[in-house]
């Protein structure tokens, strides 16, 4: 029998000299490999977490809110965009972010999970009534008027747990193919023109005297879109998922919830086709990690049941009425301790009260009644 001969500090220089040489000509046989660059929305995730840190500790106690800069359409006013800015401190109150991750945790997200069975049964459903409704009666030159209750979670500059304030209410005027300005309205503050074409200065070189000129309009996209825009969607589930994913791709967070944030905007903030509508559920009931809570209630207290998707110690809701399927608003709720609060706190609320057409900005659509004040 063979005796086991250990392997000395020869051998096992003799084999390092071979592995090198092995690696030498596979070098020579094969490219190198590529470095990947740092993801643009990689990138931008690690500049907000430097910037969260600095605030959590105190050192964004003195920023000055940045000036949002608006596109024609005007849509991303709603609710769910407040949060978009890492963190903007208005009056001394900060305006939550909504990638601030739980302290000492990354985050959890139900990414890479089917959509719960239950959820795409909802969904189905919800698709099948919208296929159903009335058609929008937005005409070329008018306008889309959406009204809707809104509350911001925020905190003061010093830090501390989250706040909601009571909802209020907000109105908007959006031009149905965007050609001209539309109007914000929201309770307690000046109204606003939305896609106005803001003033900016060119030089045409080194010392030349700067020029006026104005920006130009973005082109309508899912992240920037109009009612004109909105109508030509795909009603085929599976293209307009493909679609969202590819306009929403430059996002930040993971793909899966960016596509289900666009598509929660599409359905609170425009006023789709029936069958765009019911595209859009059946887009949703496609993406990974979609889940259904049996109750929730909107900013105006109905209560209703809510297809959900949880991402970064955070959770989306989209609120429906539990008998018609018919979309009421939506809601974000911490599922993690963070440094906003503890799980449970409510970062965000909305209801959807009125969609309808209007001749003109400020103008209320026929049969839609000033809410009283206050």
């Amino acid at each position: 029998m063979n005796a086991f001969a250990p392997r000395t500090p020869h051998h096992r220089k003799a084999d390092a000299h071979a592995d090198a040489l092995l690696r030498a000509e596979l070098a020579e046989l094969l490219p190198p490999p590529p470095v990947p660059e740092l993801a643009p929305e990689r990138d931008r995730e690690l500049r907000h977490a430097v910037l969260r840190t600095a605030l959590a500790s105190g050192d964004g106690a003195g920023a000055h809110p940045p000036r949002e800069r608006r596109s024609r359409g005007g849509l991303r006013l709603g609710w769910i965009a407040a949060p978009v800015a890492a963190c903007a401190v208005v009056a001394g109150v900060a305006v939550l972010a909504p990638q601030e991750g739980p302290t000492g945790s990354p985050g959890r997200a139900s990414a890479g999970q089917p959509a719960a069975p239950e959820a795409v049964r909802f969904l189905s459903g919800a698709a099948l009534a919208a296929a159903s409704a009335p058609a929008p009666d937005a005409r070329p030159g008018g306008y889309v008027y959406v009204r809707s209750l809104v509350a911001h979670a925020g905190r003061d500059a010093a830090g501390g747990s989250a706040a909601l304030p009571p909802a209020h209410q907000r109105e908007v005027w959006l031009s149905v193919d965007g050609s001209r300005p539309g109007l914000l309205r929201e309770a307690g503050a000046a109204d606003t023109e939305l896609g106005g074409e803001a003033p900016v200065y060119e030089l045409d070189g080194p010392g030349a005297t700067p020029r006026k000129t104005t920006l130009a309009a973005a082109a309508p996209s899912v992240m920037n879109p109009t009612h004109t825009f909105v109508a030509t969607l795909p009603t085929d589930p599976d293209a307009l998922l493909r679609l969202v994913r590819d306009q929403t791709r430059a996002g930040e967070g993971d793909a899966d919830q960016r596509a289900f944030t666009a598509i929660g905007t599409l359905l609170a903030e425009t006023w789709a086709p029936p069958k765009v509508t019911a595209a859009l559920y059946g887009a949703a009931a496609r993406i990974p990690g979609v889940t259904l809570l049996p109750s929730a209630k909107d900013a105006a207290g109905r209560e209703g049941v809510a297809v959900a998707r949880t991402a970064h110690g955070e959770q989306t809701q989209w609120i429906f009425d539990r008998a018609t399927s018919a979309f009421l608003g939506e809601r974000t709720v911490l599922t993690e301790t963070t440094s906003a609060g503890s799980a449970g706190t409510v970062l965000g609320l909305s209801a959807v009260l009125a969609k309808a057409s209007a001749p003109a900005p400020g103008v209320l659509p026929t049969g839609v009644s000033r809410l009283p004040k206050g």
